[in-house]
């Protein structure tokens, strides 16, 4: 009982920390997270990782919450991803309700403005990683399909602006007809 506690105190901290200090959306967070939950504290595997980020997409909702959620529920079941839930959403909460009070103020502070920039190409850094991580760990996997299927879903949606939700849905579909024939032909 007191180790779950302090796994799910430990979550708590942990998602509640990334959230507040994580700027330019749920991708960040994601990266985030891998980081804390993979690399850190070693609670989960970097390929379940990327299973529970692929859950956290497909899902509709922020992904940032989404996370939290697969990740918590991974932890420690419905409590688990109860905690990361709340401990997720308190920073955009309190930070949003302190925006709207302020607004007037924020939107027209030179130096805020370019706070916020500079932040934006920071953020774009991050994905870039997360991008090139994730990408790495499909074609060091020497998987023929999984490889094809991350450029065509790579292409698809960067040259002929296929939307994202189709991709993802086509690409989770290619996932099951994949693990069905592999099946198949382990039972022969």
């Amino acid at each position: 009982m007191k180790d779950r506690v302090k796994v799910l105190t430990k979550l708590f901290v942990s998602t509640l920390y990334l959230s507040a200090f994580t700027f330019g959306g749920g991708y960040v967070i994601v990266t985030l997270m891998k980081k804390k939950f993979v690399d850190e504290y070693h609670w989960i595997e970097e390929d379940e990782m990327l299973d529970l980020v692929a859950i956290a997409q497909s899902a509709p909702g922020p992904i940032a919450v989404n996370g939290a959620i697969v990740v918590g529920y991974k932890l420690d079941g419905m409590l688990g991803a109860l905690v990361a839930i709340v401990a997720t959403i308190i920073p955009p909460f309190v930070i949003i309700s302190a925006v709207s009070v302020f607004y007037d103020l924020f939107r027209t502070n030179f130096i805020i403005g370019q706070m916020l920039e500079g932040m934006q190409a920071g953020v774009g850094a991050v994905i870039a990683s997360v991008v090139w991580e994730m990408g790495a760990d499909v074609v060091k996997s020497k998987n023929t399909s999984s490889v094809l299927i991350m450029m065509a879903a790579f292409a698809a949606t960067c040259f002929f602006e296929v939307n994202v939700v189709i991709v993802v849905l086509v690409c989770a579909l290619l996932g099951v007809v994949r693990t069905l024939l592999s099946r198949k032909e382990g039972s022969k």
